[in-house]
């Protein structure tokens, strides 16, 4: 077996207290901690996950270890590895293959390490881990039973698998489940992308205009926060639902041509790539600030940019200015990445609780189907969302009503 690849094992310390500090907080991962310590539904299974490496990321990771997991896991952006976080899973016995600041070939290679331990199942984000395994290393594929994939991204790969037949294993869409996307995609993303823009740049919000692109629930999230903050939005769309939806909604919707030269603050969220391109700088004002919060670095076209300029240096951590040949400046946001993860920590803690939650029921699922599943792109299962909802309300101290026989009766009949 590999020995974990870290960058400095001394870091423990601080990443044990990180990873204690939002086990607090996680009372749905916590209630499946507890089931999974006494039924060992895991014994003899390998997992090899590839999810941001952060706290709240190893605690998912430590409790399919307390189910009797073996566990690889590599981070799924270079940026959003926290390095004491990974260094304290190692202590846990958990394999980990992964650093901040990882090269594009060192990203890559730890990927390859975690998929060399042959996983039983893959728990994904964005679909690295899964395009290898397809690809590149399909040698290791053959213990697999299937998989989970956690973001919108990530979900559109595996689709297009699977409409052209590429699919070789069963994974399920975690993602689409509704205690996902409903409130890690919309308030998660909502509070966190701010939460690292404002952390990053140390500007101000309100009375500013803020250009974001793409309206699903990432965006929607993204553009109530910047609302909220005092923000006027401009919102822009290529769904034509999507785009009515922005407008029923008081938002203004224009073009990207002509929400360019209105923008202080742009914040991409689209999971398509070239979203904001070199016609689009040569329009924007003196001192714009870019952003993405799309899985991948390819929504702001930064080859573009770099021919449009005669400078650029970095001016503030995780901010690198942009000086053009017409006199303005366009300040970058870490590198493009995922600003709410290469530049903060990440989602909520509570929101969390309950992504991770699907995702450690559904490995589970995964488990329990092997062998009955096709080769395609499955919904989580309803009972899943539902006892998730469930276990987060009773962490919440909140009780709702239960239907009474008349009314399921009732709700039953058709006369």
């Amino acid at each position: 077996m590999r020995e974990s690849v870290v960058r400095d094992i001394n870091l423990a310390g601080a990443g044990t207290k990180k990873i204690e500090w939002v086990k607090g907080f996680m009372p749905v991962l916590n209630g499946i901690r507890e089931e999974y310590e006494r039924e060992k539904p895991f014994e003899g299974i390998r997992i090899a996950m590839s999810i941001h490496l952060e706290a709240k990321t190893a605690y998912l990771a430590t409790v399919l270890r307390a189910g009797g997991a073996e566990v690889f896991i590599t981070g799924s952006n270079p940026l959003s590895t926290q390095d004491d976080v990974a260094a304290a899973l190692v202590g846990d016995g958990i394999h980990v293959y992964a650093w901040h600041g990882a090269t594009e070939d060192e990203y890559f290679q730890h990927i390859e390490y975690t998929l060399e331990g042959k996983p039983h199942i893959v728990i994904d984000d964005g679909g690295d881990l899964s395009y290898m395994l397809h690809t590149k290393r399909a040698d290791l594929r053959e213990h697999a039973f299937g998989g989970c994939e956690e973001t919108t991204t990530g979900v559109i790969r595996l689709q297009a698998m699977e409409d052209k037949g590429d699919l070789k294993m069963p994974m399920v869409a975690v993602n689409n489940a509704l205690c996902k996307h409903l409130f890690d995609n919309r308030y998660g993303t909502g509070q966190s992308v701010w939460d690292g823009i404002m952390r990053t740049t140390n500007l101000q919000i309100s009375g500013k205009d803020v250009v974001v692109a793409g309206y699903g629930w990432c965006g929607k999230g993204v553009a109530a926060r910047a609302e909220g903050l005092g923000a006027r939005v401009v919102v822009c769309e290529v769904d034509p639902v999507k785009a009515l939806e922005a407008a029923m909604d008081g938002y203004r919707v224009m073009p990207m041509a002509e929400a360019a030269a209105i923008g202080d603050f742009f914040v991409t969220v689209t999971g398509c790539s070239g979203v904001i391109r070199k016609e689009h700088f040569e329009a924007m004002k003196d001192g714009a600030v870019l952003a993405n919060a799309g899985h991948f670095n390819v929504e702001i076209d930064i080859h573009a940019l770099e021919e449009l300029l005669t400078d650029r240096k970095t001016v503030r951590n995780n901010i690198e200015g942009f000086y053009l040949k017409d006199g303005k400046k366009i300040f970058l946001l870490a590198e493009g990445r995922l600003v709410n993860l290469a530049a903060g920590d990440g989602h909520p803690v509570e929101i969390m609780d309950m992504s991770f939650g699907v995702q450690a029921l559904c490995a589970r699922y995964i488990l329990n189907s092997r062998g009955k599943l096709e080769n395609k792109v499955y919904e989580v299962p309803k009972e899943i969302d539902r006892r998730v909802a469930q276990m987060k309300l009773k962490g919440m101290g909140i009780q709702i009503d239960n239907l009474t026989n008349r009314q399921v009766e009732y709700l039953h009949s058709w006369k």
